[in-house]
């Protein structure tokens, strides 16, 4: 096998590499991406729980107040937990998205690379013209 052909079965090797990593990172991203949705659903709700028990007037005395009070102490910080785990999934996601644009990148790099090599050796095996004719006068003509 000739350095050429040889170079390019190592270039499509490479690029059938670089396609599987671009595949990796799409399915990473979209675990992150599924994730961010869920914990994004979780902090609405428990927003909107919390905004629903803090108007709640029906306490008849000060043990139900205390206890109201705890509940709601309770929910503001799984809340806030929530809202802090979507914020580092958000992150996590961004940074996965990069990620897929980096792998997918790559993959064409190498796919460009692989196809100029292909129109290298294709050219290299088409019959080679006679030579051009001699430019006659000067270029002033």
């Amino acid at each position: 096998m000739r350095p050429e052909q040889a170079r390019l079965r190592r270039l499509k090797r490479l690029e059938r590499v670089r396609a599987i990593a671009r595949q990796d990172a799409a399915r990473a991203a979209a675990s992150a991406e599924s994730s961010l949705t869920q914990l994004l659903g979780l902090a609405r709700r428990t927003e909107a729980m919390t905004h629903d028990y803090c108007g709640r007037t029906g306490m008849t005395d000060a043990l139900a107040l205390a206890q109201h009070h705890a509940f709601l102490t309770g929910l503001t910080g799984i809340h806030a937990a929530t809202s802090g785990d979507a914020a580092q999934a958000r992150a996590r996601a961004d940074r996965m998205q990069g990620e897929l644009a980096l792998a997918e990148r790559r993959r064409a790099a190498v796919e460009d690379r692989a196809r100029a090599e292909q129109r290298q050796l294709t050219q290299r095996r088409l019959p080679q013209a006679l030579g051009a004719r001699r430019a006659v006068g000067t270029g002033l003509d």
